[in-house]
């Protein structure tokens, strides 16, 4: 997404690193073997085979001022949204033409108003959104409208308000447009700045469809609260104009998206990249791995220099390319198989996920009966052997 008068890519998301059983073949190829022996790193192909055979799309604003619809409709785009409105004062020239166009040429569309704390209120842009394009009705061709939440890409990231103050924002503007549309919008943003300037705040993830930024070739980490995400935004250019997208679902999915609510299904797991300036959950399984490998960090959640130090360290150790950022292959070395009656840093590593799964586990580093319990549990949930132990495809579960 893009400021109205920003250069092309003068955007904060540029800079924005970018159910579920898996069938026996691909475990294989994303898992270690008994001797510690990491295997092919999939993942990312994985990821990018997966996006291509789902339902396409994109999105633009008035930085894609013409749109040629029906070339874009022939090339396999099923949906768009169309860039509607910023704060209180601007809105997209090109909107009714891009609008229309998308419509006209068979597609289903929906707009997205670009947030703007700094200028006014939720409350009073969610009805400058609707007064200007925002608005949804149940007709099928027309998407829950977006609320486009991200880095201030000429100021403070979080807009100069405190992780409670931007809940709250959100909060008005998707209150205001549920109270006058009866759909609850749609909420575009990534995993690190909803950490960075929520606080990692769970609320909206049970009622608003998450529209994920994540360039990287997978869609996880997702930002705290949600399980799953209903479409994906996987790159700033290629074969449609403006950003690409893909939709979690068929394209009779897609539909039942557009008349009204649509559960997507869960991601398959798959091992997340983990690197500076993130932060959260992964973050922490990370430290404490890293900590049950013998490096001595402190487990805060934000992968800053010192957490990047430890990972390079261990990379270099182990053979791998030392670049810092935990990616499936150093995934596969960093972990440990932990069982009943196991204690120390990477049990805790796997109570704190459980913990973040919705299980009232006590994180105290003892595996006994209650933890056994619960990855039992966890478990029978992703369709894994339940034997209570912790191996790669449990850890693979569980971070991803």
């Amino acid at each position: 997404m893009r400021y109205p008068h920003a250069r092309s890519g003068a955007v904060s998301r540029a800079g924005w690193v970018r159910g579920a059983a898996v069938l026996a073949a691909g475990l294989a190829a994303l898992c270690i073997d008994v001797h510690g022996v990491a295997h092919a790193d999939t993942t990312e192909a994985t990821w990018a085979a997966r996006s291509a055979s789902q339902v396409r799309g994109l999105d633009v604003s008035g930085h894609n001022p013409h749109v040629d619809w029906k070339a874009t409709a022939a090339k396999g785009a099923a949906f768009a949204y169309v860039k509607a409105t910023e704060g209180v004062s601007y809105t997209n020239s090109y909107f009714s033409q891009q609008y229309n166009g998308a419509a006209g040429a068979g597609l289903i569309r929906g707009a997205y108003h670009f947030a703007r704390p700094d200028a006014s209120g939720g409350r009073a842009q969610a009805d400058y959104f609707l007064a200007h394009g925002g608005k949804w009705k149940r007709d099928g061709k027309t998407l829950p409208g977006a609320l486009d939440i991200e880095a201030n890409a000429h100021g403070d990231t979080c807009w100069g308000l405190s992780r409670s103050a931007m809940t709250s924002w959100i909060a008005a503007f998707v209150n205001e447009y549920h109270a006058r549309t009866g759909r609850h919008p749609a909420i575009y943003t990534a995993g690190s700045w909803w950490a960075t300037c929520t606080g990692n705040y769970r609320g909206f993830g049970r009622t608003d469809p998450l529209w994920i930024v994540n360039q990287s070739g997978t869609p996880t980490p997702l930002p705290a609260g949600w399980n799953t995400y209903t479409v994906w935004q996987t790159a700033a250019s290629g074969v449609f104009p403006g950003d690409q997208d893909v939709f979690n679902g068929s394209l009779k999915d897609l539909k039942t998206f557009a008349l009204g609510d649509y559960t997507p299904p869960l991601p398959a797991p798959s091992w997340p990249l983990v690197q500076q300036g993130q932060a959260g959950r992964q973050v922490t399984t990370v430290q404490y791995l890293l900590g049950a490998r013998g490096a001595s960090l402190t487990v805060d959640g934000r992968f800053g220099t010192g957490t990047r130090d430890a990972v390079v360290s261990f990379q270099r150790a182990q053979g791998l390319t030392p670049d810092g950022v935990v990616g499936p292959k150093t995934w596969q070395h960093l972990i440990v198989t932990v069982r009943h009656g196991d204690t120390g840093a990477a049990v805790r590593a796997v109570q704190d996920e459980l913990k973040a799964h919705g299980t009232a586990v006590t994180v105290d580093g003892r595996f006994g009966a209650g933890t056994r319990d619960a990855v039992i549990t966890f478990q029978k949930s992703r369709g894994l052997p339940p034997d209570g132990v912790v191996g790669p495809n449990t850890w693979m579960n569980l971070v991803s």
